[in-house]
């Protein structure tokens, strides 16, 4: 009797353990909206624990997402709202690939995003004005060309089609200090 508790429990823990991964499943969610033409992604395997043995993502001691590494794979698709939910993501580089449609404004709930790697896709659409509130952001490269921008905080009016004086400005903020 004691074996079968023992059994039922530990399978118990292992079904929350996988149903609370929710730094798997954001990263699940952009696998699934996307096309690997050369599997890059074949390690990504939901039913694990956490992702923190996925070829190109890299975690922290606490077993948390702080870097996805996708730059020139090939993939096609769009970029999910999940990716928000990287609590502990620093780096986020999806670089030359073939992303397409609008950057998901949940990307500004990345506060520990240091570095965001867009550019050579084909992105569309306004600049997330929640951009704003990445305070750690010192690098971003988007793929843009003239328009005005005062910050990230007033993008809005701005989109990957019509703005590269977003780079600038960016780096003006950090050689200056603020």
């Amino acid at each position: 009797m004691r074996f079968v508790a023992l059994v039922f429990l530990v399978g118990a823990v292992a079904i929350i353990a996988v149903e609370c991964n929710s730094e798997g499943d954001a990263l699940n969610a952009l696998k699934v909206n996307v096309a690997d033409p050369n599997n890059v992604l074949q390690s990504w395997d939901a039913t694990l624990v956490n992702p923190c043995t996925w070829v190109h993502v890299t975690c922290n001691n606490d077993n948390s997402v702080v870097r996805v590494d996708l730059g020139a794979a090939n993939l096609t698709g769009t970029l999910v709202p999940q990716l928000g939910m990287l609590k502990d993501l620093q780096y986020l580089q999806v670089q030359n690939n073939s992303f397409s449609g609008e950057i998901p404004s949940e990307l500004g709930n990345l506060t520990k995003l240091v570095s965001l790697g867009l550019e050579n896709n084909k992105l569309s659409g306004p600049i997330p004005s929640s951009l704003g509130n990445l305070k750690s952001l010192r690098y971003i490269f988007p793929s843009i060309t003239p328009c005005k921008c005062s910050s990230f905080s007033n993008c809005s009016a701005c989109s990957f089609s019509a703005c590269s004086e977003l780079l600038r400005y960016s780096k003006l903020l950090r050689s200056s200090g603020n």
